[in-house]
């Protein structure tokens, strides 16, 4: 007998959401799975903080960055919540829907126990919906995973930091200190 797995579509996750199915569940939608996300430890709601107050500094208005709030990936029916998300700023679209993949920048992860769906699902949704580029700061070994350039639902290019700056692809003049975002 095949066991086959129900995927739930955006609007499905929306109506549960409205009428309060998850309202007490810190989930998120996945590849149309419904996933339950980890805890956040002090560390790590701490450092995703300060991260997002520093990219504020150097930013200024050319973007809105968004704390741990959802962007909509229709394409892999998906709504994930990264830790920060770099994205357009569209407020008043934003009112009515959430930042979709042509309206981002890049998205950052900060992983304690998540590095392993960070760096495979949620990795695979953000690829397969072309966001250009993608860090994964891992606290537990202190290095930055900046995934870049989307082909064929995987990032075709990875590099390792512990140090120095970083570049993103959309603001090319803007160099941002790696510890910065370490400690």
């Amino acid at each position: 007998m095949t066991v086959s797995i129900a995927k739930w579509t955006l609007d499905d996750y929306h109506r549960m959401i409205e009428v309060g199915i998850l309202c007490d569940r810190q989930v998120e939608l996945l590849n149309g799975e419904i996933v339950e996300m980890s805890p956040e430890g002090a560390e790590h709601a701490q450092l995703s903080t300060d991260g997002g107050d520093y990219l504020r500094s150097l930013l200024g208005d050319k973007v809105l960055i968004r704390d741990a709030k959802p962007i909509t990936i229709p394409e892999t029916s998906s709504e994930p919540e990264p830790d920060l998300a770099i994205v357009q700023p569209l407020r008043e679209l934003y009112r009515t829907r959430h930042p979709y993949p042509e309206n981002i920048f890049w998205v950052i992860e900060y992983a304690f126990t998540s590095l392993g769906k960070d760096l495979d699902s949620k990795r695979k949704a953000y690829a397969k919906a072309g966001i250009p580029e993608y860090w994964v700061i891992d606290l537990k070994n202190r290095i930055i995973k900046v995934l870049r350039y989307p082909i064929d639902g995987n990032y075709s290019h990875e590099i390792t930091l512990v140090d120095g700056e970083i570049t993103p692809i959309a603001f090319p003049e803007i160099t941002i200190l790696v510890k910065k975002l370490l400690n």
